[in-house]
């Protein structure tokens, strides 16, 4: 069912994976801080083996008005879980946090406050001080600075999973892979720029173990070349295949008449010159040739599905004036 207005004044949305030990501490703690406002707590179980899903489900049957439950049939990684999580939540201010305890409760509050009063999009946590072991701190750091880099963005900590938004920017990004470490980034390129950053406190694991791997930081910078790549050529792909193409294909046609000027001014002063299909230039020239014109054609045919993909024209609008 697709919500064209909030009906909430706050959503929390919370992806998880085996942490049946936090859950009831975690929304104790969101209760207490967001009193007095209308929330709902939305639990994305993303193929949970342990009792997850059946404390999420005792959680809605003691309190069904506020806690929601989305359980995937398999783990489908963080980004699907946050993507449902942003397409069902209802509240004008979406908060997304980790099911782990180490996300702090108590800085809601005030990550809403600067969020509303200082006009922004988007606030991203900050945890300034870590308790996590250096095998997870250093590739963060590599990678919250080749992110800073790339992106413009200039956030300390991308990957915080403590995250306050706009109900408007939730509903206008899409998280797929492990897009959800550039949700910052996906919100800038549909148009919403104004983002800010808090510090937050970070806790110690209280229970089980941290779901990182090098897997996810060798996918996470795929990613970052992919959503790059989509946020400076995505709408005009021919600027990228196009350019390299002819570029190629200049270079190695220059080098197949440079070969073919030696073999004719060889010819003309009697000098020894080899068969053109017996030097190693030749194939090198010939090779580059065709690979040029291929990425012009590749540049070239993804120019056409690009324009006549619906969402080219998708331009967020501020504001229209019409006349009568």
């Amino acid at each position: 069912m697709m919500h064209t207005s909030p009906s909430f004044d706050v959503s929390v949305v919370i992806p998880l994976l085996d942490e049946e030990e936090s859950l009831r501490e975690l929304t104790s703690g969101i209760e207490k801080v967001l009193d007095g406002l209308s929330f709902e707590i939305i639990f994305v179980d993303d193929g949970s083996q342990d009792g997850s899903w059946a404390v999420i489900d005792q959680l809605h049957q003691a309190q069904p008005e506020i806690i929601r439950g989305i359980r995937f049939a398999r783990n489908y990684g963080k980004s699907a879980a946050l993507q449902k999580g942003f397409e069902a939540a209802q509240g004008a201010v979406v908060f997304t946090m980790d099911a782990d305890l180490q996300d702090d409760p108590e800085e809601l509050p005030a990550m809403r406050q600067q969020l509303l009063e200082g006009g922004l999009d988007l606030v991203s946590g900050w945890k300034k001080e870590r308790h996590d072991p250096l095998s997870k701190t250093l590739p963060t750091k590599l990678y919250n600075w080749a992110t800073r880099r790339v992106s413009g963005i200039h956030l300390h900590d991308f990957n915080c999973g403590l995250k306050c938004y706009r109900w408007q920017v939730v509903k206008a990004i899409e998280v797929q892979g492990e897009m959800h470490r550039y949700i910052p980034m996906l919100a800038k390129m549909a148009g919403f720029d104004k983002i800010g950053e808090k510090v937050v406190t970070h806790h110690a694991r209280p229970y089980g173990v941290s779901k990182f791997g090098l897997e996810r930081f060798t996918n996470g910078v795929l990613d970052l070349m992919t959503v790059g790549f989509i946020a400076r050529f995505g709408r005009k792909p021919m600027h990228f295949f196009g350019l390299l193409g002819i570029l190629m294909f200049m270079v190695s046609a220059g080098l197949f008449l440079g070969i073919g000027g030696y073999k004719v001014w060889a010819l003309n002063v009697g000098a020894e010159a080899k068969n053109l299909t017996e030097l190693s230039w030749f194939y090198v020239a010939l090779t580059g040739m065709l690979l040029g014109a291929q990425f012009f054609l590749s540049g070239f045919l993804a120019e056409m599905v690009s324009r006549n993909d619906p969402a080219r024209t998708d331009y967020r609008i501020l504001a229209r004036l019409s006349g009568q």
